[in-house]
């Protein structure tokens, strides 16, 4: 008897599991020069776990751009992933200000300010922090100080790596 090929030992690992999770920075794309890369045979074990019927999902703790241009960037690099399968810590970060009735002063880059233009911004009551790369100015920071000093119970959201 013939021993299963790895194509059917994947089928059959598949059968097993109802999702999986990939981080992408490092995992599935590195960054680099334009849109990166995307690592070698990554692009081709997506669409096999795709074809499989497994739910595939993708997380990062990326802040410098927003879901959609994220997605964008992937796709021209050669995946084919649609928003819903990308999870970047912004848009969890809006539903949570927007649950708990918060009001961010922001130190994120610019690119990013698109995923919170639903999110109330007036008189912020909390500081989301970010990749802030060149907003990390001293006037920035004295804000964020400011509305962090003048609370009772101080709330700090932290972004990605930090």
């Amino acid at each position: 008897m013939d021993a299963p090929s790895a194509k059917s030992k994947f089928k059959e690992f598949c059968c097993d599991i109802d999702g999986i999770i990939l981080d992408i920075s490092g995992v599935i794309h590195v960054s680099g020069e334009g849109d990166g890369l995307a690592i070698p045979g990554s692009i081709e074990a997506v669409c096999r776990l795709k074809a499989s019927g497994v739910a595939v999902r993708f997380c990062t703790n990326s802040t410098e751009t927003t879901r959609e241009k994220l997605v964008n960037k992937l796709n021209r690099v050669g995946f084919n992933l649609l928003p819903e399968e990308v999870f970047p810590p912004a848009p969890a970060v809006c539903q949570v200000l927007k649950e708990r009735g918060l009001r961010p002063h922001l130190l994120i880059r610019p690119a990013l300010s698109p995923d919170f233009a639903n999110v109330d911004q007036n008189s912020p009551n909390c500081v989301v922090l970010g990749d802030a790369a060149e907003e990390l100015s001293y006037d920035n920071m004295n804000k964020a100080f400011q509305v962090l000093i003048n609370m009772k119970e101080p709330i700090l959201i932290s972004m990605g790596v930090g």
